[in-house]
């Protein structure tokens, strides 16, 4: 047989062991890992792109000017997602005697009370809902809890701007037959209904002033979302992709190797002489 030829079958041989259904079996999981992970690292991207335009609006919302709430909402408004976190300001009269409590949102040190809903009269007869911020439970959920009162008559507060919740948005289920003057959601149109008033789209997370004994606890600002990580993660699910056939190559000349070093152990045993 020609030199040549012979190398090509010795070649050919070399690799039958892929036909195996181990290997099969190992080429085939090789090949679905790669568009896989491939796709995990643009989700990972899409993520990171979400994130950052998210901290970028809040960042921009933080920063801005504070303006008169009404020059952003108005009865029925949805709020935006640029004008969400956005400082506003309001001049009016909080009215106690129809406030209500969120149930099961949790505080600082992430206990779980209530967050106090408050109607806040503007000057015109419209309401604007103010949060005023979270409160522990202080025993059964199902009893009104005690709430430090707010400051009395006409007053100015200051807070953030918040779309109204919804199950969608929040994943909070919106309960039916809760105890009295207590929800699960904080919605203007509800509030609207409930309160048989004009009451501005959305609602303030309360910033200023500050309540008198640190009581309710204002909600604090929202902070960035965490989108180098989701960079991070972009990077090593491809790096995973781009390994996998490397990673795949070395088993294979790793079993050429094993094979060859079996091969060259037996024709040693072969070639060598029987003792008598």
């Amino acid at each position: 047989m020609h030199p040549a030829a012979r190398r090509y079958r010795r070649g050919v041989h070399r690799y039958r062991f892929l036909l195996t259904r181990q290997w099969v079996i190992l080429t085939l999981v090789a090949i679905a890992l790669i568009p896989a992970m491939i796709r995990l690292g643009f989700w990972q991207q899409h993520r990171y792109e979400e994130r950052t335009a998210r901290n970028n609006l809040v960042s921009a919302a933080l920063r801005a000017k504070p303006v008169p709430v009404e020059r952003l909402t108005s009865p029925g408004h949805a709020v935006t997602r640029t004008e969400r976190y956005r400082t506003v300001t309001a001049t009016g009269t909080f009215d106690t005697s129809r406030e209500v409590v969120v149930r099961r949102r949790t505080g600082s040190d992430g206990e779980v009370g209530f967050h106090v809903l408050t109607p806040f009269v503007l000057s015109d007869g419209k309401v604007l809902l103010v949060n005023r911020g979270w409160i522990p439970a202080d025993g059964a959920q199902t009893a009104f809890p005690k709430i430090p009162a707010p400051p009395a008559g006409r007053t100015t507060v200051s807070g953030r701007l918040m779309a109204d919740e919804t199950t969608a948005a929040s994943g909070i289920k919106n309960i039916k037959g809760l105890p009295d003057r207590q929800i699960m959601l904080i919605n203007s149109a509800q509030e609207a209904r409930r309160l048989g008033a004009e009451v501005l789209g959305g609602y303030i997370q309360q910033t200023a002033p500050a309540p008198k004994g640190g009581s309710p606890e204002q909600i604090s600002d929202p902070g960035s979302e965490d989108a180098p990580l989701n960079y991070a993660y972009m990077i090593q699910w491809w790096l995973f992709a781009a390994g996998v056939p490397v990673g795949w190559w070395f088993l294979v000349r790793r079993e050429i190797r094993d094979q060859e070093e079996a091969t060259a152990e037996n024709e040693t045993e072969e070639s060598e002489p029987a003792t008598v």
